[in-house]
């Protein structure tokens, strides 16, 4: 890979990590457990393990069929850890996910009957399918770890991550996602097809239930300590402000870039590129950040947190081409 002037492309970084590289060097046994179970979608592993050492959310986007519902349960079976799956539709309401009063008869006083939000791994399948009140609802809990009914707040679980999904197709009956709630993404992982080859291994799956080895939920804490302390050096940390900026004022960068930008990304964009960079370098046995490794989640960091103009979209032009514009016309330090 060549920086500066004419750096590495988006689509060359694309296949880099469809081919990938599968040797990652952290937590052995959850990286197990994880591509015994999804073949082919490497992008998906690797994000999934990204949010769960970030702290953070994903939102999976795909045809219907790519494993994103067997992911999330093979991860959550994988670190012992309490799942529930909501299927969102357009009748959802916010008791039905965070719960609600109940009267007690016997003690003449209201209790808190706990939604099935208060898991550590949620899977809101098909999340761009439910009302407004409902995505207010989870709005909170993926920001501040809580949920509130009436005038009290409850604390959700200290390993909590929100695993969505949403389908590209069959657009009836769906919301659009708030941007506040987009940006509480720490991720946008759209995913591809199998390969031929890729294929043929998932027709060969054993479908019987294998033994796994567990990753102790204290393991996945040690680690996201030990991700904090991976060095990134100053000048890298520039970079990525520098890149958030362009997004924010892309006729500073490139014609293109201000004809197809609407709205950039916010600075919490820059706090996730830079802790998943971390992570990122920390999962695959580095000990410090490098420009690669912020190249490399860039994609799945802006997707979606830049908004594109009339003109890009009339242009047919996808925010992943915008991003390979970003990561081509800011000069690596």
């Amino acid at each position: 890979m060549i920086y500066g002037e004419n750096k590495v492309s988006y689509s060359e970084l694309a296949l880099s990590k469809k081919s990938g590289i599968t040797n990652m060097a952290a937590l052995p046994d959850l990286c197990a457990a994880l591509q015994a179970q999804i073949v082919g979608q490497h992008n998906l592993v690797e994000s999934l393990l990204l949010g769960l050492l970030c702290d953070g959310h994903v939102l999976l986007e795909s045809m219907p069929g790519l494993a994103k519902t067997t992911a999330a349960k093979v991860l959550a079976e994988a670190i012992s850890a309490d799942f529930h799956r909501i299927q969102f539709t357009p009748d959802l309401l916010p008791s039905d996910l965070i719960g609600t009063d109940i009267f007690n008869q016997a003690q003449q006083e209201f209790t808190f009957k706990q939604g099935p939000i208060f898991q550590n791994i949620l899977l809101a399948d098909e999340i761009n399918r439910a009302p407004a009140k409902v995505q207010s609802a989870l709005l909170e809990a993926m920001e501040e770890k809580q949920v509130t009914v009436g005038q009290s707040s409850y604390t959700l679980p200290e390993l909590f991550m929100v695993v969505a999904t949403q389908n590209p197709i069959e657009q009836e009956g769906t919301y659009n996602l708030p941007e506040a709630q987009l940006d509480r993404f720490l991720l946008h992982v759209v995913l591809d097809y199998p390969s031929h080859d890729e294929e043929l291994k998932i027709l060969a799956l054993d479908k019987q239930i294998h033994k796994i080895k567990k990753t102790p939920q204290s393991e996945i804490m040690a680690a996201r300590k030990a991700v904090e302390n991976i060095y990134i050096d100053d000048n890298l940390k520039s970079y990525i402000v520098s890149i958030m900026q362009a997004t924010r004022r892309p006729e500073l960068y490139s014609k293109d870039l201000a004809a197809w930008i609407e709205h950039g990304a916010s600075p919490r964009a820059s706090i996730a590129a830079l802790e998943c960079s971390k992570a990122y370098a920390w999962l695959y046995g580095a000990e410090f950040v490098l420009p690669e490794h912020i190249q490399a989640i860039l994609p799945n960091i802006l997707r979606h947190r830049i908004a594109l103009t009339f003109e890009a979209e009339a242009d047919n032009v996808a925010r992943d081409d915008v991003i390979s514009q970003l990561i081509n016309v800011i000069a690596v330090p």
